[in-house]
């Protein structure tokens, strides 16, 4: 029996969109997603699919505690949306490095390992040699690094394709429109309007990223106050192993793949919905990875891209119900997208099938001093 009321849009096919389509699906509700370009592109193409919240240094207690949930959920996550797609993500846990070269740095990562402990979060600081010997690559300076257990990496170029289909193996069907629209009356969403005609539902999940700002027939009050951020990336190509780990250093982290490219990123610009590679943007990373490792000198680069991450004032999602009865919001994630997947389409799932939204209240546009829509 289907405890939704009534069929569910989710407006955005990116990683965030599409795991909360399939999870909603695989709990027997009626999804259509809507996409004007291709699924699992954008920000969610373009990143480099780190799974990393303690490197990645986030200040806010309820994000990281979030960022952290979502982690432990990643093993089962990929495992469901391989049962439902036959596409392995490439799931690696193996840990994220973390390099010093200075001695400022060096204490800043012990003082970090400190933190860590407190949390009950496993690390280890490693000394100059077995430093080298984990990434012999990096150059001799090395004074040390930090090793960060259970963090690592997930392929999501792969991810993007295994959710597509997982989606469509489920019954929640993907479908392309150039023109998407949220139709509303006073009180409630009623649907969306696209290339071919009106499509009723009892709810709508906004889950456009940088574009969440732009989805048309949103009442002001619900419109998300989001702006892109670009971030550069390249990869190069190394022999499959030269690098083992996911290791940051000084201005860039690197992230390899299994058929031996190595991902470096990335920028962070704010530049509208500007989507060009830089040739400033391209020497930035080539600096930082070179500086850090000359050993990749030698290696050709093979691709160059940009995304464009969903930023917000405050550096916070917003993530459940809009101010509009109906209407929900996914998006926000800034450098988090890949991370949260698996715990934003639970919550919002959550919150669309039983309205339990607690969980998701420090996300909640209400933070910004927004009203409930008027019904008069």
């Amino acid at each position: 029996m289907n405890r939704f009321d009534g069929d569910v849009i989710v407006v955005g096919a990116g990683l965030i969109g599409l795991a909360i389509a399939f999870e909603l699906a695989e709990r027997g509700a009626s999804v259509r997603i809507y996409e004007r370009g291709e699924p699992g592109r954008a920000a969610s193409w373009a990143g480099a699919g780190m799974l990393a919240p303690y490197t990645e240094r986030i200040r806010n207690e309820a994000l990281l505690d979030l960022c952290a949930a979502s982690l432990a959920e990643y093993p089962a996550f990929v495992e469901r949306i391989l049962a439902a797609s036959g596409i392995d993500a490439s799931l690696q846990l193996d840990g994220v490095i973390y390099v010093a070269f200075e001695s400022d740095g060096l204490q800043a990562l012990r003082e970090q390992a400190k933190a860590l402990t407190a949390r009950h979060v496993e690390s280890r600081m490693l000394d100059r040699s077995e430093t080298l010997r984990a990434a012999p690559w990096l150059r001799g300076g090395v004074l040390g690094a930090l090793l960060k257990s259970g963090e690592g990496r997930v392929d999501n170029r792969r991810l993007g394709r295994a959710l597509a289909v997982a989606c469509e193996a489920r019954g929640a069907h993907i479908e392309h429109s150039s023109s998407i629209t949220v139709e509303c009356d006073a009180r409630r969403v009623l649907g969306v309007r696209t290339d071919r005609g009106f499509v009723g539902a009892g709810a709508v999940v906004n889950a456009c990223g940088a574009w969440a700002a732009q989805l048309a027939g949103v009442p002001r009050a619900c419109v998300p106050p989001i702006e892109p951020v670009k971030g550069q990336m390249i990869a190069l190509a190394t022999p499959v192993g030269f690098v083992r780990r996911a290791t940051w250093v000084p201005g860039a982290y690197l992230v390899p793949r299994d058929d031996g490219r190595l991902l470096v990123g990335a920028t962070s610009e704010a530049s509208g919905f500007d989507e060009r590679v830089t040739a400033h943007g391209v020497h930035e990373l080539l600096h930082a990875s070179l500086g850090a490792a000359p050993a990749l000198a030698g290696f050709s680069l093979t691709e160059s891209w940009a995304g464009l991450r969903p930023g917000t004032p405050d550096g916070l999602p917003f993530l459940g119900p809009a101010p509009l009865d109906g209407l929900f919001l996914a998006t926000g994630h800034y450098r988090n997208g890949i991370l949260l997947a698996p715990a934003t389409a639970r919550l919002i799932a959550d919150a669309i099938e039983t309205g339990a939204a607690s969980a998701l209240e420090p996300f909640s546009m209400a933070r910004l001093g927004t009203k409930a829509v008027d019904p008069q």
